[in-house]
């Protein structure tokens, strides 16, 4: 297993999943409309919830395609790294949104592992990544995003 090829995973990861937060606080309400317009399923709730805005798709893609050159990728390869972790991420808010979990509300495994394993699985060939590799960087990943959680909830109490 190579592990700088993991590091490399692990700060698209970080990246593209952590641009969506950051960019809320340095940019406000600038492009903060839902993705889903409001829109609701059959099953009456939310599409996708208020979380999912055009603000974090666009960080998330221009992010990853800025540090895309430090890991060996070109600009287009990072920004399609961090178009596919954010839907990994929709389809997450998808499907806990079904579930009737609220906005923000954490669930464990199902938070995680769309959003890492989407990208990581479609760009694998272009990545040059071993199974063993991609498991690596999704659970150093996992653990990582469940301690900020844990940290976050502890901190709001």
């Amino acid at each position: 297993m190579r592990g700088q090829l993991v590091s490399e995973l692990l700060l698209l990861l970080v990246v593209a999943n952590g641009a969506p937060f950051v960019a809320r606080f340095l940019f406000g309400k600038f492009l903060d409309q839902p993705l889903d317009r409001n829109k609701v399923f059959r099953d009456g709730r939310r599409l996708l919830g208020p979380a999912k805005t055009m603000r974090g798709v666009f960080s998330a893609m221009i992010a990853t395609a800025a540090i895309a050159p430090l890991v060996g990728l070109d600009p287009v390869q990072g920004a399609l790294f961090g178009l596919l972790a954010m839907l990994g991420d929709m389809a997450s808010s998808f499907i806990k949104r079904r579930l009737a979990i609220a906005t923000s509300q954490s669930a464990p495994l199902l938070d995680q592992l769309p959003e890492t394993l989407v990208p990581l699985i479609v760009m694998q060939p272009v990545l040059t990544v071993t199974l063993p590799e991609i498991a690596a960087a999704v659970t150093i990943f996992l653990l990582i995003d469940l301690a900020f959680s844990w940290l976050r909830v502890r901190l709001h109490r």
